[in-house]
Parts: structure tokens; C-alpha cells; sequence
């Protein structure tokens, strides 16, 4: 298993894409759900695109004193910052990746204990990357990584910087 290094040119065209899918599938959804953090990128284009209000369920899975990618207890926000004093009937949730699958399916769950009285069916998933190891299948993704390799995103690089170093 080698690491999978993505650039910003990379994940946009992913994030397209797999915009193109859920159109191209004919399910309209009315409310897209984040989950904050890697899933923020991928909200907010498909916010816009499909015009629909965009709410953020962040998530913490991954942490430790010192030790980089190890995942934690997963915590979740007290509530959804969203805009709209509901939410849709039809959610899409998306994330960047379906890495073990235990956040998304957590979030899931979290989302259909706080919010189920608003849903008119089953909450849809969309990821930019489903690995092999995940225990959890998204409705829809663009690459299926059967080596689940530690992914490497764009943005990664401000996890080990400071205002100060940008200076």
C-alpha cells in the first residue's frame, strides 16, 4: 500500500465529477450536509451548484498528543450550523472519503436521531474516495481504492503550519 498524494487540480475534478454522478442518477435532493472537516470543499461546491442550503456537521475522529493520523473517539458538534431553521427532506451528506466508514456511518445515525422526523427517506452519501477497508458503502463515489492507501490531501499541508510560518 503506497500513499496517494492529491493535488488541488485532482480534487476539483473529483468533487466535479462526482457532482456529474448524482445529477446523472436523477435523485434531487434538497439539502446538502457536510461533514466538517474534509467534507467542507466538497458541501460547498455542491451547494452552489445545485442550489440547495448547505449545513455542517463537524466531526472529529482523528487526534492524539503527538501522534499524526490515529484515530481517536469520534465527537460530534452539539448541533448543525446551517441557515435554514430545518433541514431538507432529502440530504445528500458528503465527505471527502469513506476511509474505515465508521464516521459516516455515525453521522448517519447522529443525523437520523436529531433530524429523522424531517426526512422523507433514507439519507444518500457521496465521497470523493471509497476504500476497500470501509464498512460502510456510499451511495456514490468516484474512485474505489481497493488497497486503501493513506491519502494525501491538498490541504493537508496548513495541519503543520502556524500564522507564523506563513509570514
Amino acid at each position: 500500500m503506497s500513499d496517494l498524494h492529491i493535488s488541488w487540480e485532482e480534487y476539483h475534478k473529483k468533487t466535479e465529477e462526482l457532482a456529474v454522478k448524482i445529477h446523472n442518477d436523477g435523485w434531487e435532493f434538497n439539502q446538502v450536509v457536510c461533514i466538517a472537516k474534509g467534507g467542507m470543499r466538497v458541501g460547498d461546491v455542491f451547494a452552489r451548484i445545485f442550489n440547495v442550503p448547505l449545513a455542517i456537521l463537524s466531526v472529529e475522529s482523528y487526534k492524539g498528543e503527538g501522534v499524526k493520523n490515529q484515530r481517536g473517539a469520534i465527537t460530534f458538534s452539539r448541533d448543525l450550523a446551517k441557515t435554514s431553521p430545518n433541514i431538507g427532506s432529502k440530504v445528500l451528506l458528503v465527505d471527502d472519503l469513506a476511509d474505515s466508514g465508521i464516521t459516516l456511518k455515525k453521522s448517519i445515525d447522529w443525523m437520523q436521531h436529531f433530524y429523522g422526523f424531517y426526512l422523507d427517506e433514507p439519507i444518500r452519501t457521496g465521497v470523493l474516495f471509497y476504500k476497500a477497508v470501509s464498512s460502510f458503502k456510499p451511495n456514490y463515489y468516484i474512485d474505489y481504492l481497493e488497497d486503501s492507501p493513506w491519502i494525501h490531501m491538498p490541504f493537508e499541508k496548513y495541519e503543520d503550519l502556524n500564522v507564523e510560518d506563513l509570514k
